[in-house]
């Protein structure tokens, strides 16, 4: 049996309680990260940071067992935990992302998701530390640090390695305009397909050199094509009627295709890009990154979420906007074919879009701290439900195993246009 209620509510205040007061290193552990955006699978100096984070000696109470570099290079697992009897402990986990995107740095906002991540991993811990007697199951808080998630799909890449094997639940918290427990995302499978059908031949108007056009179009929740342009080389000048352009056709067929987007659904995506390979006869060509898979749901996490949430002010956008809206791809929804998982959005005091210059100035403020620590709070409230509600436990394993199997069965259906015809409305929560 858990604590009643009042000494559960005693537990996530103590959990709060650590949030504030470890609140200026977890800003400046954010800030550090944002200040040197690194993109996929070379965020060594967010690697260091986070790693340093918990291996000091300033942190509270007992130290983290910290695993620098575990599976990937840039990835870390650090762990403490609690002793009771039992054949196993209940194993909670944390993720940090912090990744960033070319040329607009952490547009995304995943300095904040590693700064949330911490700071709900140390609430948690902080909380199980102050009960006066140990609790009657013993508790791993895991945090892993998993890169490359806007370029690579690095919790793919730790899902194969094991680094998920054993866990009962994972939170993360991603940055967004509005707060939501959930939002349906677009699942992003990418495979190339090179033939003889996708090789066109078009004109191609080079002086004394070859070039080969790469038109690569992804179709989110189905898979990417690339088609391959191959030109002939001729003199521009003196007989360009014998070349042939790649540059032509790849330019037509990608205006064609964007033209054609605004008569498509609401719900569909199809966005391209133009690669230019110079000297065809020592190009190659590489398989496509890891498939995103949907973010399964989880009613009952979400719901006690939503609980704890509001009572720490949190106003949540509506059901309705909910079922209309969409969020971006992301790899964690992978993680939640192999461990049930909690991936809520929160506002960051902006309204400026994801993936923007705008949004980056915005992650990097210290008005964002305000939000993110908030959802760490929730979190690790959440948290500590789970490990005090067996029940609760049971019903979010219960959800889990329903919803993969309803949504494994549906991996790979025939496409039949099933979603509503509404985008997302003016949905806003603070």
């Amino acid at each position: 049996m858990g604590p009643q209620q009042p000494a559960l509510d005693e537990l996530k205040r103590r959990a709060c309680e650590s949030v504030e007061l470890n609140a200026a290193r977890l800003g400046e552990l954010s800030r550090s990260i944002w200040r040197r955006p690194e993109l996929a699978y070379q965020e060594h100096h967010a690697h260091d940071a986070m790693t340093g984070f918990f291996s000091g000696a300033e942190l509270p109470g007992a130290a983290w067992a910290v695993r620098p570099r575990y599976k990937l290079d840039t990835a870390f697992r650090a762990e403490w935990g609690t002793a009771a009897p039992g054949p196993r402990p209940l194993r909670v986990a944390f993720l940090c992302e912090y990744d960033a995107l070319p040329g607009i740095g952490h547009a995304c906002g995943h300095n904040l998701i590693a700064e949330v991540g911490a700071a709900a991993a140390l609430g948690l811990k902080a909380a199980l530390e102050s009960l006066p007697q140990p609790a009657p199951v013993a508790v791993q808080v895991t945090v892993l640090g998993t890169p490359a998630e806007e370029q690579g799909g690095g919790k793919i890449d730790l899902i194969n390695a094991g680094a998920f094997d054993g866990l009962d639940v994972v939170f993360m918290a991603h940055p967004s305009q509005e707060n939501a427990a959930y939002l349906p995302d677009v699942a992003e499978h990418e495979c190339y397909h090179v033939s003889e059908d996708t090789e066109f031949l078009c004109k191609a108007n080079k002086r004394h050199s070859s070039e080969e056009f790469i038109l690569g179009f992804i179709l989110l929740d189905m898979l990417s094509v690339t088609v391959k342009y191959y030109g002939k080389a001729s003199h521009a000048a003196a007989y360009p009627w014998e070349g042939v352009n790649a540059l032509d056709a790849a330019v037509l067929a990608y205006n064609n295709l964007s033209v054609l987007r605004q008569q498509m659904k609401p719900t569909w995506r199809v966005h391209g890009e133009i690669f230019i390979k110079s000297d065809i006869q020592h190009v190659e060509i590489k398989g496509g990154k890891n498939d995103y898979y949907n973010v399964l749901p989880n009613k009952s996490l979400e719901k006690i979420y939503k609980e704890n949430g509001k009572k720490l002010g949190i106003e949540f956008i509506s059901e309705d906007c909910i079922l209309n809206g969409l969020s971006g791809s992301t790899d964690f929804g992978n993680v939640t074919f192999v461990v049930p998982g909690l991936h809520p959005y929160f506002y960051i005091g902006s309204d400026a879009l994801n993936h923007t210059e705008q949004y980056t100035e915005a992650a990097g403020s210290q008005n964002a701290q305000f939000y993110a620590l908030r959802t760490a709070k929730a979190l690790a409230m959440t948290a500590l439900d789970v490990i005090f509600n067996p029940d609760l436990l049971e019903q979010v394993r219960e959800d889990f195993r329903q919803v993969k199997l309803k949504e494994e069965g549906q991996l790979h259906p025939v496409v039949t246009d099933k979603k509503p015809d509404a985008g997302v409305g003016a949905c806003a929560s603070r």
